[in-house]
């Protein structure tokens, strides 16, 4: 038997260095011990190493990840599964080794040859390249920048921290690959320990390039403890005279390019025709009356010994350098407003290039070279650069702000302790001098823009990747309304992220909440209405937009939130671990603090498409998250704890169903079944309550046993809360793949209660809801939805469409998605705004009108004019709002 996944790069993605993608596969082809092969468009057969990522129930392969280099791809590949016996391995061909050396490892990788010395101050001790020695003591640096008062003077103290490496592990081996994963704490030279760091080392099969994950972990004192720089360390090996050595930087337009001793004179002048070979990166190899020359001018000229780059915000970078004499200043050799952070320098020996994905994106990002004018200099690469503003974690304020400014309740919690954040970069070695411009730009681009092979829509529609949601149709005129606006939305926030500079490194890829039109302005400084930290799953929304399309730009979008939101808008570690900030004017500043943040739904999507290890991390991080519900009662607020039979409280939504997100996930990664029982535990305590899914939300929990317990119909914060948050779709996804029709037959239940009129609802619960509100109905469409579909009720899909067109076409909004140009509001030129739009409507909306398209289209009305006829006589208590 032989089955097949068809993938192709995506449009804006270079096709070079190693890449790591996803398959998924239908359930039953493939079994643990099963082998793939890797086919290029012509037929030929390409080398590659796999792993599996995930499971199906009866325990065959549901996701594997596969590696390769993407220069010996075509555009479209073909993933293949053959019976072993098939399989003709070619000997010939050379695999990556990797040695255990004491403590540490020998990596030897074709050219490549890494000693990693294993616990110690450096992540390698040196890298040899074709047998020689081009780079050396690898080490993560830190710096702190602490206020000091002494007397009534005030000041700035800085504290050097050197890494110290306390595990190595091999994350990864093949044959083309391994990945090695540093663990470690930064270490001041009096022994104080903070910001701990976790650093994959990516290396690849006959490839002179290194790729590095780069986690670090805040566990400062906001305080006292500002982020002055962070970043990795690394000598590097240099020869040759002073004029064959060269840097180079990328810039806005072209690179700027700069020699240690520039050939460049007066008197005695250097002939023309060096100093342009020279400033064309040739080796300068000089001889008579030309040698003579440079010698003389060589005693009585500066050399630059060293240069720093930074970008100090997302609109302006600069280049310094200084010679080596020490109590002098730096010259300022280029103003610009963005690079994409390609960097270099070299000597007779060789080059090296250095890049940081995204770098002026996530700013203020660096490099610092220094010793170029000695036999060993160092490369200083720069997460938070040194060259600028320490990084500030207190918050705004001295308390909270209620209810008026929507930031929860009044104690104190906006803590940045246990946050963290990744980056990735990249260093390669070329034999040159120095690279050539194109040399240089290619390798940034191919950085920033990796390679990323993905499976066309139909199929991962065809497989319910993900569970529910829809392909794009546009048969009729309602179809391609919904689609225009379904597309505006990605390409509004798109074009928002740059119209609004949301960027730096604690930033980059979220999302403002809620738009004010009288300031032009999102509210970035009103409490929960600033940034939107995952708040009514825009993650969701935006990954099951990709699926659904294949766009690159989905992607790119729903790459860069799921970056941030995993890693800056929770907690790793203290108190607060596996639970995250809601929105808030700081992305650790709401005091409430929730495990629906957190939850693995949000990052699944990235994990299997990629097998991105990082997520792994986090998802261990969360399989038992239960627990923190021991010592933060998401419910504490509400509930008088005297009272309480059960330890906590675990609405079904969105506290539990977050949970069961966690352990589906565990589950499926490891048929992990005490996981699946936890699921089911909870499933069978709400299938006891009155009114099934539809009772509660709220219950008592008890983390230790994961039981819920019944106790009313309460429903703290709005039962819209059960089912804007994810919970649908984890829900719909996990009733699948457990094969449990009863809950099948709640959650269609549930969405066709949802729309009842409400004399209706009392009459069916027997007055058990008494107060509860079945508040803003399209958040619940998705449900709706799915009666509809399960229960093949025609009535129940028309009133559906009805509630979600008429959250659009009806309201302030009726414009839909429609951007306005407004010219020079808000401090904009030609500012593009849409004044009522809100994160979390684009985000419920769009995501809503994906799910249901798939379960009832052909009760979509067929205009947009049809819609306003139907929505004009329904009842308007059919449209309660909160």
């Amino acid at each position: 038997m032989e089955e097949k996944v068809k993938l192709h790069n995506l449009a804006d993605r270079q096709k070079t260095g190693y890449t790591t993608w996803g398959c998924m596969w239908q359930q039953g082809v493939c079994e643990k011990e099963t082998k793939y092969l890797l086919k290029n468009e012509d037929g030929k057969t390409v080398s590659m190493q796999s792993r599996i990522t995930a499971f199906w129930p009866d325990g065959t392969v549901k996701w594997t990840a596969h590696t390769a280099c993407a220069d010996e791809l075509t555009n479209e590949i073909q993933v293949l599964v053959e019976e072993t016996s098939n399989i003709k391995l070619d000997n010939s061909i050379s695999t990556l080794h990797v040695k255990r050396v004491g403590a540490g490892y020998l990596v030897e990788a074709g050219v490549m040859q890494i000693h990693i010395p294993g616990v110690g101050d450096c992540l390698f001790d040196e890298i040899q390249v074709n047998g020689i020695k081009r780079a050396a003591k690898a080490c993560p640096v830190l710096q702190l920048e602490k206020p000091i008062t002494i007397g009534e003077e005030k000041g700035k103290l800085e504290i050097n921290y050197r890494g110290m490496v306390e595990e190595v592990s091999l994350e990864e081996q093949g044959p083309l690959r391994a990945v090695i994963k540093f663990r470690g704490i930064h270490v001041s030279s009096d022994g104080d320990k903070k910001i701990p760091f976790l650093i994959r080392m990516n290396v690849g099969l006959n490839s002179q390039d290194l790729t590095f994950t780069h986690t670090f972990l805040y566990d400062g004192e906001e305080e006292t403890d500002f982020l002055k720089g962070i970043g990795l360390k690394l000598l590097v090996p240099m020869t040759g005279p002073l004029y064959n050595r060269h840097v180079m930087f990328e810039g806005d337009h072209g690179v700027f390019h700069e020699t240690m001793a520039e050939l460049l004179t007066w008197r005695p002048r250097v002939p023309a025709e060096i100093y342009k070979a020279q400033m064309m990166g040739e080796k300068l190899e000089l001889e008579g009356e030309n040698l003579e020359v440079v010698d003389r001018v060589l005693q009585d000229m500066p050399f630059w010994d060293e240069y720093d780059l930074c970008q100090d915000s997302p609109s302006h970078f600069r280049i310094k350098k200084k010679t080596s004499t020490s109590n002098c200043c730096y010259l300022e050799g280029l103003h610009g407003q963005r690079t994409m952070g390609g960097a270099a320098f070299g000597g007779e020996n060789g080059s090296l290039l250095c890049s940081i994905r995204d770098f002026w994106q996530t700013y203020p990002s660096g490099y610092t070279f220094e010793g170029l004018t000695t036999e060993e200099a160092e490369a200083a690469i720069w997460l938070y650069s040194p060259s600028a503003e320490a990084m500030d974690f207190r918050h705004y304020t001295d308390r909270g702000y209620n209810q008026v400014y929507y930031e929860g309740y009044d104690y104190k919690g906006a803590t940045p302790y246990g946050i963290a954040s990744t980056s990735e970069y990249s260093i390669a070695f070329h034999d040159s001098l120095i690279p050539t411009e194109d040399e240089l730009t290619s390798f940034s681009k191919a950085v920033t823009y990796p390679a990323q092979y993905v499976g066309e829509p139909e199929y991962y529609h065809e497989l319910r990747a993900f569970g529910y949601w829809s392909l794009p149709e546009r048969k009729t005129e309602m179809e391609v309304w919904l689609e225009d606006q379904l597309d505006r939305a990605v390409e509004f926030y798109q074009n928002e992220v740059e119209q609004r500079n949301w960027y730096g490194l604690f930033n980059y890829g979220d999302f403002m909440h809620t738009y004010d039109p009288e300031r032009h302005q999102w509210r970035y400084d009103m409490g929960g209405y600033a940034w939107d930290n995952t708040e009514l799953v825009p993650t969701l929304w935006l990954w099951l937009s990709f699926l659904r399309t294949g766009k690159s730009e989905m992607f790119t979008l729903a790459e860069k939130l799921t970056r941030h939101a995993s890693e800056v808008d929770v907690y790793h570690m203290g108190k607060y671990k596996g639970l995250g900030s809601r929105h808030n004017v700081r992305h650790w500043g709401c005091p409430c603090k929730e495990a629906r943040i957190a939850m693995a739904a949000h990052h699944r999507y990235y994990y299997y498409m990629t097998g991105d290890y990082r997520l792994e991390d986090i998802f261990e991080e969360l399989k038992d998250n239960e627990l923190t519900f021991l010592t933060k009662d998401p419910l504490a607020d509400f509930y008088d704890k005297e009272e309480m039979v059960y330890k906590s409280h675990a609405r079904s939504g969105p506290d539990w169903s977050s949970l069961c997100a966690n352990w589906l996930t565990q589950w499926e990664r490891f048929l992990d079944e005490p996981y699946l029982k936890k699921i089911q535990v909870g499933m069978e305590d709400i299938k006891k309550a009155p009114l099934k899914l539809v009772s509660g939300p709220d219950f008592e929990f008890d983390p230790e046993t994961v039981h819920l317990r019944y106790i009313g119909e309460n429903a703290a914060g709005g039962t819209h809360l059960q089912i804007c948050m994810g919970a649908p779709q984890i829900f719909m996804e996990m009733a699948d793949l457990i094969g449990d029709e009863e809950w099948k037959r709640m959650m269609a239940d549930y969405g066709r209660f949802y729309y009842l009129p409400r004399e209706q609802q009392e009459i069916e619960s027997n007055g058990l809801i008494g107060n509860r509100e079945f508040s803003l109905p399209f958040m619940a469409a998705t449900m709706g939805a799915y009666g509809a579909w399960f229960l093949k009720d025609n009535k129940l899909a028309k009133t559906t469409w009805l509630h979600l067109l008429h959250a659009m076409v009806c309201e302030e909004n009726h414009n839909g998605f429609q951007t306005i140009n407004r010219s020079n509001k808000g401090n904009h030129k030609d500012l593009i705004e849409i004044p009522w739009i809100s994160t979390n409507f684009s985000a419920q909306w769009c995501l809503n009108v994906i799910c249901v398209l798939e379960f009832i289209r052909g009760e979509l009305p067929h205009t947009l004019m049809e819609a306003d006829q139907l929505v004009s006589v329904m009842p308007k208590d059919s449209f309660r709002k909160a």
